[in-house]
């Protein structure tokens, strides 16, 4: 007895051992997937920090514009009373340039003068001229904005120690420039320029008005058409339609069509919008109608989520006092589910905001200067703006392009806070 008493206990011994040896290992396991699940989360994090600090560092310059004090003589002789439109408005800021510096002679030396003062200046000019014909034949202190070089100049992206050759600004315009800062004459203000124009060939003209002026125009015509229509297919889906074969078919084409690449739904719009109905090329209302096929799907999945979470003890309680099915669903289930379905449509409208693929297709990357003014007139996107930007070879556009990242980040980020404040707000706890 004593043999297998001991023998026994060994044994008990020996699996506890072993019991005692795999939780270490399953502890060991548990605790590497914890580190590798916190090393995945910093890594996460890191490159996020990483991206906006790129895009912060590159961007937050171009929200400065560098200006150029010049005392304007409006001279009569330069200026037609009856054409003030079309009058040589350059003239004027050219003699401005000379009277400052009146030791330029050569004309090499004075073409690279005329070259610091943006193009944009006269069209400043022009438009103050014809707003008040009165200053004609006075001299004025104005600033106009600086060509792109000298503002990459004072914001430290030209290296003045690099050859002559290897730079876009001679050592005479650094010299020029060097003058008017300590004149005074040359400073950095805050670009209002960049929220108040349209697109621009000149980097220091551009601005995001226009683009977000036609996204704005997009997004409106997005809601139009995808909200009520969305809506209406998930109540129907969800609360009347038969549990069929067909009804099966028809939830699975829309869970696929919210996996289509958004490329297809271009093509799609340029097939039948453009080229079948003749609609206008460039217009937020096509753009409208393809970002609204887009968003459907999405949007009638988040719609019939909440009206699933909408208890049935709601739908029974309203038909034992004798309310009919519409009543029941209308009085009582959607306003029940509506915070829901409106979270999901903000979430579509941000995903719709920052596509560019199915504007590329239907034309609205075209070069729009004009601000649209209505959901028919050419447009931009935000996004195809910063694809634009991006594809240009002026290195202030770089900053232009980070900037205008910002700004579409910031309504993107503002759009799905706004989404969580009204599911936190308006959630129901069943």
């Amino acid at each position: 007895m004593s043999n297998k008493g001991t023998g026994k206990k060994i044994s008990q011994a020996s699996a506890m051992r072993r019991v005692e040896l795999g939780l270490a290992r399953r502890r060991r396991r548990e605790e590497r997937f914890r580190r590798l699940s916190f090393s995945a989360v910093v890594l996460s994090i890191g490159f996020l920090v990483l991206l906006f600090a790129s895009i912060i560092s590159n961007g937050w310059s171009a929200f400065l514009r560098t200006d150029i004090l010049l005392d304007v003589h409006f001279d009569k002789a330069v200026l037609d009373v009856n054409s003030l439109v079309n009058a040589n408005y350059g003239k004027l800021i050219k003699q401005s340039m000379r009277e400052l510096l009146p030791e330029v002679a050569s004309r090499r030396d004075k073409r690279a003068l005329y070259r610091l003062v943006s193009s944009g200046a006269s069209y400043e000019l022009q438009k103050m001229v014809v707003a008040d014909p009165a200053l004609i034949g006075k001299t004025v202190s104005l600033w106009l904005p600086a060509d792109d070089l000298a503002d990459m100049l004072l914001k430290g992206k030209i290296d003045r120690e690099s050859p002559e050759t290897e730079r876009a600004m001679s050592d005479k315009q650094i010299q020029w420039v060097d003058h008017f800062i300590a004149q005074g004459r040359m400073k950095q203000h805050f670009n209002t320029t960049f929220f108040q124009a349209g697109d621009s060939r000149e980097p220091e003209l551009a601005g995001i008005r226009g683009a977000v002026m036609g996204s704005l125009f997009t997004l409106l015509v997005t809601l139009a058409l995808s909200f009520p229509v969305s809506v209406a297919a998930a109540v129907y889906l969800e609360e009347f339609a038969p549990k069929k074969r067909w009804t099966d078919l028809v939830e699975v084409n829309i869970n696929n069509l919210a996996a289509v690449p958004s490329i297809v739904f271009g093509l799609l719009g340029l097939a039948v919008f453009l080229n079948f109905f003749g609609m206008p090329r460039s217009s937020p209302l096509v753009g409208g109608m393809v970002l609204s096929l887009m968003t459907l799907p999405t949007i009638i999945i988040a719609s019939r989520a909440s009206l699933q979470a909408v208890p049935p003890s709601i739908r029974e309680a309203a038909l034992g006092v004798g309310a009919s099915k519409m009543q029941t669903v209308f009085h009582h289930v959607l306003p029940l589910a509506m915070p829901g379905m409106m979270t999901g449509t903000i979430i579509g409208l941000s995903r719709a905001l920052g596509e560019t693929a199915p504007l590329l297709m239907i034309g609205m990357v075209a070069f729009i200067v004009d601000v649209p003014g209505n959901i028919t007139d050419p447009a931009t996107g935000l996004p195809v703006q910063i694809f634009l930007w991006a594809d240009s070879p002026e290195r202030a556009f770089v900053e232009r392009t980070s900037a205008a990242i910002l700004v579409l980040l910031m309504v993107l980020i503002a759009m799905n806070g706004l989404a969580v404040y009204l599911r936190q707000k308006f959630e129901r706890r069943w």
